[in-house]
């Protein structure tokens, strides 16, 4: 066997693995429907939402890298599950659990690629980068619409409060500051129209 086709053969193993996304299923559920929507069709729709909002980022970005890191940064769930945003007991942060299922996911291709794509993993983890900084706004945007679009979805369904909602969306700021506005503005409708709670 030459080393082509051990290449190859890497870069297949990978691409099996990974349709294991689309049968992680999220709380959110897709727009105007019952359906809980799953990781692959998240992020191939936050990587639309980048493609079309990019002109709304704080400062100029690499749209590739933005798109590219939306198309991974879920592959990590296929070993570490997916966690709610508002988990009262589960840290949404980037945990060992989520460096280690990376290092076996992206591992599975070869070197180069592999630490290609865990270091981009990474770097949406950390969200320093404008590039990570907009990608992180559209993935706390996305669930924000949905949950609209759902007469309050998982904020009712998990009691959420607009406290919460506020603490975990204010992040789509750092990506885009009109993003924010908007994302805002919908927030306070919800408050409005009774379908998402202030606290005590």
């Amino acid at each position: 066997m030459t080393m082509e086709f051990e290449h190859l053969l890497k870069q297949v193993e990978f691409i099996y693995e990974i349709d294991k996304v689309k049968y992680i299923l999220r709380k959110t559920r897709l727009f105007n429907s019952e359906r809980n929507e799953n990781d692959a069709e998240h992020s191939w729709h936050l990587a639309i939402m980048a493609l079309i909002l990019s002109e709304h980022a704080n400062e100029p970005v690499d749209i590739l890298k933005v798109v590219k890191m939306l198309l991974i940064h879920d592959v990590v769930e296929i070993d570490a599950g997916d966690i709610f945003l508002y988990d009262s007991v589960l840290n949404h942060t980037n945990t060992l659990t989520e460096q280690k299922a990376a290092e076996r996911i992206f591992g599975l291709l070869p070197a180069e690629q592999a630490k290609e794509y865990i270091a981009t993993w990474e770097e949406f983890e950390d969200s320093k980068t404008p590039e990570a900084k907009f990608a992180r706004a559209m993935d706390r945007l996305e669930p924000l619409l949905q949950n609209v679009s759902n007469n309050g979805g998982t904020w009712k369904e998990f009691n959420v409060s607009y406290e919460q909602v506020m603490a975990k969306k204010s992040v789509i700021k750092d990506g885009s500051e009109t993003l924010w506005k908007f994302a805002n503005k919908l927030i306070d409708e919800s408050v409005e129209k009774g379908i998402l709670h202030k606290g005590e």
